[in-house]
């Protein structure tokens, strides 16, 4: 397989580090940054690409390489519309037979409709094969050991690379998710009786079941974009700073023309980014202001269990603002408080998720 050009992990600025410690009151997202935790995935759509055009069509389509891909891998894409506006994401994964396309389930409805208008006189054939699948996702440090302990090993399987496994008695394709502050797994099969044995194994193992608040509290903290929240179908590639979604050599798709033109011109005018709110906090759709004139939004907004310099909680949010405020070091404000972004230098909002060495914490 021929390299891909794009980085293979996100660039916003995630407000901690790989294998952090973080203290938390919470349970379920101590297990989640220190042990290991499991949620069923529920929210998980899938389309299968089949056809002797598949390949060729759907590089076409999609943002990132479809023609590299070898059988058990995968890669991060956008969808985009002529304008270049991002009409949907998904992780596209080869085998020797077909493509599978993994969304949301609430993209699901539109995503084949968008697609299958542009299948002319391709052999192309697209289905929605959601309800034949069934995951589950081991999430954190230990995440890997635990797998292996219940009999499925995650060995040398590098980030979107998907495994093959005998399990009990059916078999499971396992896959290395992309997460960018904790391993992440999903172990997806055809069986819903095995999938319900699945997590009560992983418990068993000592994982601890996580509701999906808390996973949005780990995505958040790892400055990850939710296509529906923090992208949506106004938003171009470059502003919600996914780099890992492009490849600038793979050939012509839809949407290309303005995603070059970006490119050439060296940058956008908004960018996302985390950012730490000092204040009250906000809804969603906040508003950002800088020297009096309106220069962002907050898409994601959180109050995090975590303990450090800051106190027993961190608030944080995502979304995008003008380069330009960002170049010009002013405070950023939001209705009941300043957002700092995360981006420069993110000092604080580190500290506040490091380990605490008081013994108060442990």
């Amino acid at each position: 397989m021929t390299p891909m050009t794009s980085a293979t992990t996100s660039n916003t600025p995630s407000v901690a580090h790989a294998g952090v410690e973080a203290i938390s009151s919470s349970p379920q997202l101590g297990a989640l940054l220190r042990g290991a935790g499991v949620a069923t995935l529920d929210h998980i759509g899938w389309v299968r690409v089949n056809g002797a055009d598949r390949v060729r069509w759907l590089n076409g389509m999609a943002t990132n390489t479809v023609q590299d891909l070898a059988p058990g891998t995968g890669a991060y894409n956008f969808f985009l519309n002529a304008q270049g506006r991002i009409q949907a994401d998904g992780y596209i994964f080869a085998s020797a037979d077909e493509l599978l396309i993994e969304t949301t389930r609430q993209q699901i409805a539109s995503l084949i409709p968008y697609l299958d208008h542009y299948i002319i006189m391709d052999d192309v054939e697209l289905a929605d094969v959601t309800a034949s699948r069934h995951g589950v996702s081991i999430i954190g440090p230990k995440a890997a050991q635990l797998l292996t302990e219940i009999g499925l090993t995650a060995d040398n399987l590098k980030e979107l690379e998907t495994r093959t496994l005998p399990w009990r008695s059916t078999t499971i394709t396992l896959t290395h998710a992309h997460s960018p502050l904790v391993p992440s797994y999903e172990v997806w099969t055809h069986n819903p009786a095995d999938i319900a044995a699945l997590p009560e194994a992983l418990k068993a193992a000592g994982a601890v079941s996580c509701e999906p608040a808390t996973l949005d509290w780990l995505r958040i903290l790892g400055g990850t974009p939710l296509y529906g929240t923090d992208i949506r179908d106004r938003d171009l590639p470059q502003e919600t700073n996914q780099t890992r979604a492009l490849h600038f050599a793979k050939g012509c798709y839809l949407g290309q023309e303005i995603v070059e033109r970006i490119r050439s011109r060296g940058s956008v005018h908004r960018t996302f980014t985390a950012f730490r709110l000092e204040g009250a906090l906000p809804a969603a759709g906040a508003q950002l202001e800088s020297a009096d004139k309106q220069v962002g939004e907050l898409t994601s907004v959180a109050s995090i269990p975590l303990a450090g310099s800051h106190g027993d909680t961190l608030q944080l949010a995502l979304g995008y603002v003008r380069r330009e405020a960002l170049d010009r070091h002013k405070p950023i404000q939001y209705p009941g408080g300043i957002a700092v972004p995360a981006s420069s230098p993110a000092v604080e909002a580190q500290a506040a998720t490091s380990a605490s060495d008081s013994p108060e914490r442990s």
